[in-house]
């Protein structure tokens, strides 16, 4: 069976529709009128301000970059948890050629850093058969022993010390500069101060289309150039893996690589290009944070990104857009916790509740369109998992409605955990429609039987 033959299967196992960009428009403008109506009931003008949109989106690159690292990989059929370590790897090597070169230099460097730890992964599980997990616990504790081994040795010295750079910290690195819509969203071109339309509308706050505007200025205003092209990397991975030959080479490897090698697939040379690839993705991840979320390299500075990253993977179902979407969510509710959002985040209980409330709703229809062919024991327990799914989502969504109604903010802590719990959510409610590569963390050995 052929890759695309899969998809189909998977497709027609889950009811045989399969959503397209239309459908996509049409949820996305169905969700955003929801907030809107939130926003509206409770004052929460921060929820959808481009203030938000522009910080939710500078915290969600490097989530996506790394996700996007482990989504090449796990296509391949290596599992990657080392994605810690190689943006780790990236952080440091981006901002030891960034000081020096500049920061376009650290950025091809951290992604050269990461890379190598990708390559090291790969000899690893690839070519030697070592336990995929253990390989990427042993790359994260490696990429955070050797970039704090070399900080002390090269960020220590009477040279960088006099740039201001340390034991902990790398000297500074100049910041990317970033790029804003003239008209839409207002700066100068050529000394020229431009009009700002989509402001002058967000600040009305009108029902839907000043939500909108936020958000359109948001992604227009003040952007980073490395965040364009880590946008462009959405349809430019969409196309690769699932437009080519070669990408269709390397999802082969992840569902069946004794049937890819009896095809003529070099399957080790699919892992390889995909891993070490994986790895370049999470470098660029880790050459981000030092030259546009921050200017300088510091201990700790991932803060366990690449695990989140592996998080919005699973919650974008192993698809760039699904990861896109995750990504967002956790850059989201990150930027409403810096910015002092308990208040707005309160406003989203119960945009969440109603969400919740349609999934349960969701799944007890399917279960009854599922219930008259439940002739098999397999088909009862579909019937049985949408009826717990659905049981599920409607206490969730009445504990966080009675939590709307007795609260009038929500702590900062919890705001940070928001996107962890609704990732859990997910799978918890959807777990039947998320599949995974079906080679995915499967030893292969050239030449083996299966």
């Amino acid at each position: 069976m052929t890759v695309t033959q899969a998809d189909r299967a998977a497709a027609a196992k889950n009811g045989g529709r399969r959503l397209r960009w239309p459908h996509y428009l049409l949820i996305a403008a169905g969700l955003l009128m929801l907030l809107s109506l939130v926003r509206t009931l409770d004052g929460a003008n921060d929820l959808t301000s481009s203030g938000t949109v522009g910080a939710a989106l500078r915290l969600a690159v490097p989530i996506f970059l790394a996700g996007l690292g482990g989504l090449w990989s796990e296509r391949s059929g290596v599992i990657n948890i080392g994605l810690e370590g190689m943006m780790i790897l990236g952080t440091w090597a981006g901002a030891w050629a960034g000081y020096q070169w500049g920061p376009w230099v650290g950025v091809a460097v951290g992604i050269l850093g990461g890379a190598l730890g990708g390559l090291l992964h790969a000899i690893a599980t690839v070519t030697f058969g070592v336990d995929h997990i253990v390989s990427g616990v042993a790359i994260n504790i490696l990429g955070l022993g050797l970039t704090q081994f070399l900080a002390g040795m090269l960020f220590a010295t009477e040279e960088a010390k006099a740039l201001g750079g340390g034991e902990r910290q790398s000297p500074p690195v100049d910041s990317i500069s970033t790029l804003t819509v003239p008209i839409l969203s207002g700066g100068e071109v050529f000394g020229w101060k431009s009009p700002d339309v989509l402001g002058s509308i967000e600040k009305h706050h009108w029902f839907f289309v000043s939500d909108l505007a936020g958000i359109l200025r948001g992604v227009t205003s003040d952007v980073s150039a490395l965040t364009a092209v880590a946008l462009l990397l959405i349809p430019l991975s969409f196309f690769v893996l699932w437009r080519t030959s070669f990408g269709l080479r390397v999802r082969s490897c992840g569902e069946d690589p004794y049937a890819a090698e009896s095809l003529g697939v070099s399957v080790y040379r699919m892992k390889y290009a995909a891993v070490i690839i994986s790895g370049g993705l999470s470098g660029m991840a880790g050459a981000f944070l030092v030259t546009v979320a921050a200017n300088s390299y510091q201990d700790g500075q991932t803060n366990g990104r690449g695990f989140i990253g592996l998080a919005a993977m699973i919650f974008g179902n192993w698809r760039p857009g699904g990861l896109t979407a995750g990504s967002l969510l956790f850059g989201y509710t990150d930027a409403m916790n810096l910015r002092g959002g308990g208040s707005s985040v309160h406003a989203l209980l119960l945009f969440t509740a109603i969400l919740l409330i349609g999934a349960a709703v969701w799944q007890a229809v399917r279960a009854g369109r599922l219930r008259p062919d439940a002739a098999t024991d397999a088909a009862r327990r579909a019937v049985r998992r949408a009826y717990i799914a659905s049981g599920t989502a409607l206490v969730s969504a009445l504990a966080l409605l009675t939590w709307f109604l007795l609260s009038e903010t929500v702590p900062g802590e919890l705001v940070s955990f928001t996107p962890h719990l609704i990732t859990l959510l997910v799978l918890a409610l959807f777990s039947q429609r998320l599949r995974m590569p079906a080679a995915n963390g499967v030893r292969f050995r050239k030449g083996e039987a299966r």
